[in-house]
């Protein structure tokens, strides 16, 4: 079973201007490949990053400058307009890694998943740190390349052929990924 995870499609990564100008094309693909999973029966998760104002939840980045990011119920939490997210499941992140503090692993092990598709933002962080920790987890990884997107593109380009090359992860376009579930 392969399921698609969705990651930090929120308003606040998109206040950067060069995530911004990617926003429409990066929901566009997302929306193709969350309707394709669907209707071929395979899962789909919302992963979002909320932090708590107390500095509880913040990272060493945040808690070294005293400033704090998209607080849970904000208007930087919200995904962005236009994502399909009707009736998906969603999870909540601190950190870059979905894996990390959250449920993830026993989602896709009740689902039998043992591959993900990632989509969403930023592929040199979020993406590229949820990736190879599915790596450690024997979990096998796609990259959607039409679906991602990063404010840094050569670091993007630089993690995702470091992903492929030493884990193995293969970067494909939605149409390679929709070929492969069956649509």
């Amino acid at each position: 079973m392969i399921a698609l995870l969705v990651i930090d499609m929120q308003n606040a990564y998109f206040e950067d201007p060069a995530l911004a100008a990617q926003q429409k094309d990066v929901v566009a693909a997302c929306n193709e490949l969350v309707e394709a999973f669907a209707s071929n029966g395979h899962k789909a998760l919302l992963v979002g990053t909320e932090h708590e104002q107390d500095k509880s939840t913040w990272s060493l980045n945040m808690l070294d400058d005293d400033q704090g990011f998209i607080f849970r119920g904000s208007e930087q939490a919200r995904f962005v307009p236009g994502l399909a997210i009707d009736g998906l499941p969603q999870l909540v992140k601190t950190r870059d890694s979905a894996f990390i503090g959250t449920d993830l692993l026993s989602r896709l092990r009740n689902w039998g998943v043992d591959e993900v598709v990632l989509a969403g933002v930023s592929t040199h962080n979020c993406i590229a740190q949820t990736g190879a920790d599915a790596f450690a987890r024997n979990i096998r990884v796609t990259y959607a390349e039409d679906a991602t997107g990063s404010e840094n593109t050569r670091a993007a380009t630089d993690m995702l052929r470091i992903l492929s090359d030493e884990y193995r992860q293969r970067v494909q376009s939605n149409a390679e990924i929709l070929r492969r579930i069956g649509d």
